[in-house]
């Protein structure tokens, strides 16, 4: 488990694809890990296979992953966010995060707000990343998961834990705010309007759904069955 607040990011050194799947080659400065060892990268949930500590790591992508992901896009020299699986003995910051990405959704607009200079034309990002300021970044709703996207409801975006700002139901979309620390330490500042990103919606959100549906199966089911015990009482 995850918690969506991202550590460092890492550069993907080397990219090799083979009929079983893509392998990837991450450079990391992370010194403490282990093979088997679970791993964040962009959101998903990936298993270290090797290592050489303060270095690198590689991860194996399969095919469901490479279908339900940016993955299958991914080249050398690319940036993406990384983060270590939360320890018991860990603060818990962020929400939870399983790294079992739903889908992904592209971003329609990037607009400088708050202090610091204008971004100019709205949907391109500010050259001057290194002064004070926030920026709202506008998805498109993902499609099959709307239903999880709630006002001021969390939602991870590239394994980056954010807060839905607005929804926009009736034209699709949804904005969060993202402040200058998450803006220079992830992934987020070298993204344009068009790219697109990894979405993990609330798990609890998922459950909470699962567990109505069933219940308003059970009661139907109820529903009949008292409808077929009082047609039977009737021929007593």
């Amino acid at each position: 488990m995850f918690t969506g607040i991202v550590e460092e990011t890492g550069e993907i050194v080397e990219v090799e694809d083979s009929d079983a799947g893509r392998r990837l080659r991450i450079a990391t400065t992370f010194e403490d890990l282990t093979g088997g060892q679970s791993v964040s990268v962009d959101g998903a949930c990936l298993t270290v296979e090797e290592h050489a500590d303060g270095e690198w790591l590689s991860v194996f992508l399969a095919a469901e992953t490479l279908e339900r992901t940016t993955f299958d896009s991914a080249s050398e020299g690319q940036e993406v966010n990384l983060e270590r699986a939360l320890a018991a003995d860990e603060r818990f910051d962020g929400h939870v995060v399983q790294g079992h990405v739903d889908g992904t959704t592209e971003i329609v607009d990037i607009e400088r707000v708050g202090e610091g200079p204008a971004s100019g034309a709205s949907g391109t990002s500010s050259g001057d990343a290194s002064s004070d300021g926030d920026w709202a970044y506008t998805f498109e709703l993902p499609a099959g998961l709307e239903q999880y996207v709630v006002e001021k409801g969390s939602v991870a975006l590239d394994g980056i834990s954010l807060t839905v700002a607005t929804l926009d139901d009736a034209g699709g979309t949804f904005s969060v705010a993202i402040i200058p620390t998450t803006y220079h330490e992830t992934t987020l500042s070298a993204k344009e309007p068009g790219d697109r990103v990894h979405v993990e919606v609330d798990v609890f959100a998922k459950y909470v759904e699962r567990m109505l549906g069933m219940a308003d199966r059970d009661a139907e089911a109820g529903a009949d069955v008292a409808a077929v015990r009082e047609a039977l009482g009737e021929y007593r």
